[in-house]
């Protein structure tokens, strides 16, 4: 039997960063890893896969501002997801090795297996060829999580699909329904509809993203439907089954997809993607052995140390439930780790940068206009559209926006939304003034570089200041 100082389950973000921190800290660490590869699902099957099919499509229609339609599309004669999917390999693989190699460096032992706990500090460790066992002072329980498939669903692999499946598609559907208007829904939806897809996106609340701010959300359905898109929002889905494609339907697969909606309404599609919720990966932990239990959606409970109620077993990531990024899981395992050891360690709490990378790419960070209003605190938004920035011109982008929302006293910049080229990226200025508590005056005065999309902080800074002086 091995022992470590920590033992580390799942290799993804949360698993990875709590491995690292551990060793800098010189402790002995080894990570359990049940799949032949390292990075879990945010390597392998989400994050980094697809953002980099979404990286493929734009590069392929050569658009990265505006959502590109179904003309642009036609005639262009790509019908192979494998076409799209292989050039998104060399990026998967490539991190894959980084982290492997910061295994190595930092001397991390990975055990390649199923792991199950046999008591609080013993873990039994089943692999393919080979198992073994090995005993900790600490752990860090960083499984992540998978698709939610109920049971009432008959999934395949290529009519009733969850995300996982949809990487492995060999050729394009006709016609797709999205059921789900969260972020996962939201982004290979809009993917899908680049490529000429029809898509139909069903969501069961009002509009799309609840948390994100109303403007944004609203010029993102906006756009979605100029590319083609079905909106079903409001609606409610009630049965989901495969049935024979009727004669004369677009499609070479004999079967297709049908939804019925609680409105009444019937969907049919080549295919449908399940995209509502997220389920942790623990149920063959055995965690009653180590003293836990999951929640009914396999989720661990922790407090705000990211510690379980059995004292040296902690949890952090997607497995711990929200907020469920592979950001803010890395955050965690670090912390996680130095918690375990008694290092002191600091973040910037309730300072999350939200990135969803939906054709357009949209981000924020701060507060919303909704809350600011619900919770009566006088603000002012100051608006930059990427169409007068000069950078916006050059990349050809006229749908981009920048929105700054001001603190009308004490003008502190309380938050920052955008929407279009590289939102993801201008956001961390924002994140950064938020968190130094700079006033609109520090972007005022500030010379950005010319021609940057960072222009917009002062555009929408002077238009705040603009408002609040009644101009």
């Amino acid at each position: 039997m091995r022992q470590f100082d920590l033992c580390v389950i799942g290799s993804g973000p949360a698993g990875q960063r709590a491995a690292i921190q551990a060793a800098k800290l010189g402790k002995s660490v080894c990570v359990i890893e049940r799949a032949e590869v390292v990075g879990g699902a945010a390597i392998n099957t989400g994050t980094i896969p697809s953002k980099a099919l979404r990286e493929a499509i734009l590069r392929y229609l050569g658009h990265r501002a505006a959502m590109p339609t179904l003309h642009d599309f036609q005639g262009s004669g790509l019908r192979s997801f494998n076409q799209l999917m292989n050039s998104c390999q060399e990026v998967i693989k490539a991190e894959i090795d980084i982290v492997r190699g910061h295994f190595a460096k930092n001397e991390i032992a990975l055990v390649t297996g199923h792991a199950q706990f046999r008591d609080p500090n013993t873990i039994d460790v089943q692999g393919s060829h080979a198992s073994e066992t090995i005993s900790a002072g600490k752990v860090v329980i960083a499984v992540g999580t998978r698709p939610t498939r109920p049971k009432n669903i008959e999934f395949d692999s290529q009519d009733i699909i969850t995300s996982d499946e949809l990487l492995t598609l060999k050729s394009l559907p006709h016609s797709m329904i999205v059921v789900g208007g969260g972020v996962i829904g939201t982004e290979y939806a809009s993917m899908l509809a680049a490529l000429g897809v029809k898509v139909t996106l069903i969501e069961g609340r009002p509009r799309l993203l609840e948390f994100v701010d109303f403007e944004i959300i609203e010029a993102l359905q906006y756009h979605l439907r100029q590319a083609g898109m079905t909106l079903r929002l409001g609606e409610k889905v009630v049965s989901i089954r495969k049935v024979d494609a009727p004669p004369g339907a677009r499609t070479s697969n004999p079967f297709m997809a049908e939804a019925m909606l609680e409105s009444g309404k019937l969907l049919r599609a080549d295919s449908l993607l399940y995209c509502i919720g997220r389920h942790g990966a623990t149920e063959d932990l055995n965690l009653s052995a180590a003293g836990l239990a999951a929640d009914d959606r396999g989720r661990v409970r922790v407090n705000e140390n990211f510690q379980t109620s059995v004292p040296h077993i902690y949890a952090a990531g997607d497995v711990i439930g929200f907020p469920a990024l592979a950001s803010t899981s890395m955050e965690q395992g670090r912390l996680a780790a130095c918690n375990a050891f008694g290092r002191r360690c600091e973040n910037v709490e309730n300072l999350l940068p939200y990135g969803i990378y939906s054709i357009p790419e949209i981000s924020m960070v701060g507060w919303t206009e909704e809350r600011l209003t619900a919770e009566n605190i006088p603000y002012e938004a100051g608006i930059a559209q990427y169409k007068e920035i000069a950078r916006g011109q050059l990349l050809g982008d006229d749908i981009g926006m920048l929105k700054m929302l001001i603190h009308q006293e004490s003008r502190a910049v309380l938050g920052v939304h955008a929407i279009g080229t590289g939102a993801t990226e201008l956001i961390h200025i924002g994140q950064a003034a938020i968190a130094f508590k700079a006033t609109v005056e520090y972007f005022v005065n500030t010379v950005f570089n010319y021609p940057t999309l960072a222009e917009c902080y002062k555009v929408a800074a002077l238009n705040a200041l603009n408002k609040m002086r009644g101009f």
